[in-house]
């Protein structure tokens, strides 16, 4: 399995968009989405290459797996 590294954020939206998550509001260069079940918010900054400890993160907080993150990543 590769290693995580930074991507950038319009592909790390891509791949929350392919997991089911919706953007419901973008406060200043930070996108918010949301999906039904997931108690908390998924927060993705607007950068050119969002870090690993912020994927991680993330895909914690949504509960993704390692393989399910790397095949929507193909796929976006």
């Amino acid at each position: 399995m590769p290693r995580i590294s930074s991507v950038p954020y319009q592909r790390l939206c891509r791949v929350f968009e392919l997991a089911g998550f919706t953007l419901v509001r973008q406060e200043g260069d930070h996108r918010v989405y949301t999906k039904p079940g997931i108690p908390r918010p998924i927060v993705i900054p607007c950068y050119r290459a969002v870090p690993v400890f912020i994927i991680l993160n993330n895909l914690r907080t949504a509960g993704i797996s390692r393989e399910a993150y790397f095949s929507f990543l193909e796929k976006a």
